[in-house]
């Protein structure tokens, strides 16, 4: 059953806006884990950012179930600059999302959606890079994208690293114009991917210089600091302890042992060992405090612990390569 909640506890607008320039960012995602990161990137943002303030409205995609929340969601897509939406794949709401956002969507300076249904795919817009043909004729990225969607099924963000990882080959069949703005897409979902606050600050900031506030208008242009996407590991071993993730097992059981704040018991090689399998966005966000309480319990019942993780939804691939 869906529990009923205001979106009103993500609503985030600066305290003090004195002369800094207003961008307004309305996002709706699957799940809550963004929460806590993008709360903290709009605070410091507010905080620091001599220039700019933002004003952010989120929902969980649920939530438009409730009349109330859908009339307010509507509401703060008309007033937005940017759009954001992520995992949208219930299509009786993906069509409200669709129904809210297409009214808008030219007065809107920016609208990045990520890994969704096509029709919500369709909605995305920055500068000339846009997906609004994607599944109806011929493109370049679109066939790109709907070919490796058919081969991967679930998967759908490992295809879209595929893309990432292979843009340079895509955007040399693209006008210069088309090819930066696919390019800053791109820079989009890996710094969404990243998660972390720092990876969401620097793609708030990157989305005000290139598409709010351009030109005569520019605020950002003399100082545009921010950094490319921290990229983490689409797979791999992972412990709040540790100061990485780990790619290897070799690598992380080396750590492991190392541990000084363990028993020599947990380092036997006969140890009983426990196999978790986690969500890798739960990790890069931080919203990870069940994750940390479960793998301390069972390091204080006796047991090793060796936490893997994916980007996607197919979990066979760490079960096969680390268990």
């Amino acid at each position: 059953m869906f529990t009923n909640v205001k979106s009103a506890i993500r609503h985030i607008a600066p305290q003090n806006l004195g002369d800094r320039a207003l961008m307004k960012v309305v996002y709706v995602v699957l799940e809550p884990q963004y929460q806590s990161s993008i709360s903290a990137a709009i605070k410091s943002i507010n905080a620091h950012n001599p220039n700019l303030a933002i004003e952010i409205s989120g929902y969980l995609i649920e939530e438009l179930r409730s009349p109330e929340n859908y009339e307010e969601f509507k509401k703060d897509v008309s007033e937005a600059n940017i759009f954001i939406a992520s995992l949208i794949f219930i299509e009786e709401l993906a069509q409200k999302v669709v129904e809210a956002v297409t009214p808008h969507r030219d007065t809107l300076d920016a609208a990045v959606v990520f890994p969704s249904m096509p029709e919500v795919m369709r909605l995305n817009k920055m500068g000339s890079f846009s997906m609004a043909q994607l599944g109806q004729s011929k493109s370049v990225i679109g066939d790109f994208m709907k070919k490796r969607k058919q081969k991967s099924g679930a998967g759908f963000e490992d295809a879209m690293l595929k893309l990432l990882r292979t843009l340079h080959t895509v955007l040399k069949y693209l006008p210069v114009e088309k090819a930066q703005d696919a390019r800053n897409f791109m820079l989009s979902f890996q710094y969404w991917l990243g998660g972390s606050a720092d990876n969401l600050e620097n793609f708030f900031l990157m989305l005000a210089d290139k598409y709010v506030f351009t030109g005569e208008k520019s605020l950002l242009n003399r100082n545009a600091k921010y950094a490319e996407p921290i990229v983490y590991p689409d797979m791999g071993i992972w412990h709040p302890l540790a100061p990485t993730m780990f790619e290897d097992i070799k690598g992380y059981l080396n750590w492991y042992n190392s541990r000084d704040d363990i028993s020599d018991d947990l380092k036997d090689p006969l140890a009983p060992t426990v196999g978790l399998v986690l969500q890798r966005t739960h990790l890069v966000t931080g919203d990870d405090a069940h994750y940390v309480a479960m793998l301390q319990e069972f390091e204080y019942r006796g047991a090793r612990v060796i936490s893997v993780f994916a980007g996607g939804l197919d979990f066979s691939k760490p079960v096969n390569e680390y268990f």
